[in-house]
């Protein structure tokens, strides 16, 4: 930590015989003052970073890959550490463990995509070399033979007046799109240079397939989608794992093709893609339906995945407070092995991300060893299958009503490269939040300038595991350091981060090296520290700014409404308005009572709900349920009534910290909700129950 310098001076200004008493006086301010500047340094040690770093990073972990042996293995490495520290286990009940269900899918060599034209002979490609692609629908196998439509970016954005699609219908369609976003250097419009969550790939993918595309053809260009080709073909060529179905709706074929092949693609049409390239810059954009048709078949081999999220608690000190917590995260999955290589084909992830878990670990080492909770909380998460698309973050954010205390602001490390000591820290999305004052002040005490994000265009803000908690609401950004390390410039940092994307970012060569100065990582873990100890002290709650992307959902989540957009996911004829909570039964609660109960909803043409039809459920709860749910309110509609079935399921938590996290409601997926609630404290000296 550096710490600010100076002294005070005193001039003399009084007859001699005062002298004596004024030095000694100034001699005590300046004790006071610089007391009040200096606070205890972390004691983070740089050597355990290394050791964990090195550890996660050996061949002995096979690349962690995650439903891999080796991925398990970091789990059970980062649980016993968590253990050893006496951090309480923070996740089912009684262990670090967060069980998260997946199905992985292999993309077997049968898989043939074949262009169609109108007229001509066919162009059959090339797996890994022409495109990638995986079945998100989790089936093994799929069959597609549909036009294919170009939508310019497959993007609808009512808040910047844009939308590709102009009441097109992909239903039953292949959707060809390009990555990134309209080009703009205006901050009001996609955020100018930055990236924002329409430009990812993820984005595209969810989209088309709300809008009923079958598959869809995202075209590579490196300077869209930061990466090149081998990055894609490395991550896609293997396995990719998915949550387990939920009732979102999923393409058959999720895919990405090369430039050059995107070019024949359209050139079978008649059409230049430089021009169709210039055509998704504006507003007028209108969808192209290609004379060309994709004949595909998606062969998989498909194995259902347990992996888990490690989670430990540091219970605060202050009883009023402790149910809210600053959450640490960092992914420990990478790619694992790659079977089909000869030579190294282990993924090491050396960088990416044994360094994130390695400060992850440090930090929960020190916390632990604090003479002093915290008046908050203090969570850790080791999340797995980031490389998947941050599943286990998008899990762990889901299922917030289960963490052991409700997190207030997550601090998340990813891929921090062992360059030395850093005089910049980039911390891309703190200044959205109420919590960015705070950083700037950690910032000078550490003597570190803020770098603004050396590539916005990238969009690293959204590929990283603190957007899934960003996008249910909790204020969330990580650290790293900038360009700017001690002894060297900026164009040498600069060089090094373009090193290690060409040369290491994803491959085999990511591995661990005994020469690396670590010392810059436990830098960071300091300033993660610190800036935990301010979130977990100060007073006043952590917010986004005003009118920020994500502000609208945290306040969803402040007043415990039920989120509407998850819930009717894939019914895009059901757009809620008021959905009123659904309270869990006093006497239900109190006789310890629970189930589920389902519903048959009949929406009216005005939106109002006409009719609720109880299947099935306890008639206890049943009745709560049905009375809540009559008085919903969708966006009107012409046509027939639209009828959804409801599940509800009314659920009492346990006898154990999480009884504190005050959240009400979870989706658990579209058209299921889960009800909480504490149950009843029994007094057994009075033999009666206390709220």
């Amino acid at each position: 930590m550096f710490l600010l310098s100076g002294g005070i001076l005193v001039r003399k200004r009084v007859a001699i015989y005062l002298s004596t008493l004024l030095a000694f006086a100034a001699l005590c301010q300046i004790t006071t003052t610089n007391a009040a500047r200096k606070k205890p340094a972390a004691r983070i040690d740089a050597e355990k970073i290394r050791a964990h770093v090195r550890y996660m990073a050996s061949d002995a972990l096979g690349g962690r890959g995650m439903g891999q042996k080796g991925g398990d293995a970091a789990a059970d490495y980062i649980a016993a550490q968590f253990k050893s520290y006496g951090l309480k286990p923070a996740s089912d009940p009684g262990t670090y463990f967060q069980s998260v269900p997946m199905v992985s899918m292999k993309t077997l060599a049968a898989t043939a995509f074949t262009l169609v034209p109108g007229s001509g002979e066919p162009v059959a490609l090339k797996n890994l070399d022409d495109f990638v692609t995986s079945n998100e629908s989790q089936a093994e196998s799929a069959d597609v033979d549909a036009p294919v439509v170009f939508v310019g970016y497959g993007i609808a954005a009512p808040e910047y007046q844009w939308d590709d699609y102009k009441g097109y219908d992909l239903k039953g369609k292949v959707a060809l799109l390009f990555v990134n976003e309209p080009i703009s250097n205006d901050p009001k419009f996609f955020k100018g240079k930055a990236l924002t969550y329409y430009g990812r790939w993820t984005y595209k993918f969810e989209e088309t397939a709300r809008r009923g595309a079958l598959a869809t053809l995202i075209i590579h260009r490196s300077d869209l989608a930061s990466y090149g080709w081998n990055v894609v073909r490395n991550s896609w060529g293997t396995e990719r794992s998915y949550l387990e179905r939920d009732g979102t709706p999923k393409l058959q074929a999720a895919s990405w093709i090369q430039l050059e092949v995107a070019k024949k693609l359209v050139g079978m049409a008649g059409l230049d893609l430089d021009k169709l390239f210039e055509q998704a810059q504006t507003r007028e954009f209108q969808p192209v339906e290609l004379p060309v048709r994709l004949k595909a078949h998606v062969a998989s081999r498909m194995r259902p995945i347990v992996s888990h999220n490690v989670v430990a608690l540091l219970e605060g000190s202050d009883p009023n407070r402790n149910n809210e917590a600053v959450l640490y995260t960092a992914h420990y999955d990478h790619l694992g092995i790659d079977t089909s290589e000869t030579g190294d084909n282990i993924y090491n992830g050396a960088v990416d991300n044994a360094t994130g878990c390695g400060i992850l670990l440090e930090l929960a080492r020190t916390w632990a060893k604090a003479k002093k909770a915290p008046p908050r909380s203090i969570l850790f998460a080791a999340v797995t299958a980031e490389e998947q698309g941050l599943l286990g973050s998008e899990f762990l954010g889901k299922k917030l009503q289960f963490l052991y205390a409700d997190p207030i602001l997550d601090l998340n490390f990813d891929a921090l490269a062992p360059l030395g000591l850093p005089e910049e820290v980039e911390v891309t999305g703190a200044e959205r939040t109420t919590f960015y004052p705070a950083v700037e002040a950690a910032a000078k005490e550490f003597g570190f300038a803020i770098r603004p994000d050396a590539n916005p265009e990238a969009g690293h803000y959204y590929r990283s595991d603190h957007f899934s908690l960003a996008r249910v609401g909790i204020p969330s950004f990580s650290i790293s350091q900038g360009l700017k390390f001690k002894g060297h410039d900026v164009a040498w940092g600069e060089a090094q981060a373009r090193d290690y994307v060409k040369n290491h970012y994803h491959q085999p060569s990511d591995e661990y090296r005994t020469d690396w100065d670590i010392k810059g990582l436990a830098e960071m873990a300091r300033f993660g520290y610190e800036l935990g100890l301010s979130a977990a002290t100060q007073p006043q709650a952590i917010e986004w700014q005003p009118g920020d992307e994500f502000e609208k959902v945290r306040k969803k989540l402040a007043r415990e409404e039920i989120n509407g957009d998850v819930l009717f996911a894939g019914r895009s004829d059901l757009s809620a308005v008021h959905l009123e909570p659904i309270a869990y039964p006093p006497l239900a609660r109190q006789t310890r009572i629970s189930g589920i109960v389902v519903l048959q909803v009949s929406v009216a043409e005005s939106g109002t709900v006409e009719h609720v039809e109880i299947l099935k459920g306890h008639p206890l709860l049943q009745q709560a349920a049905a009375e809540s749910v009559g008085r919903w309110k969708f966006a009107p509609r012409s046509g027939e009534p639209r009828i959804f079935e409801l599940k509800c399921e009314f659920a009492l938590r346990g006898f154990d910290v999480s009884a504190r996290n005050p959240r009400l409601f979870i989706v658990a997926e579209p058209l299921y909700l889960l009800i909480l609630a504490s149950p009843p404290i029994i007094n057994p000296e009075i033999g009666r129950s206390a709220s």
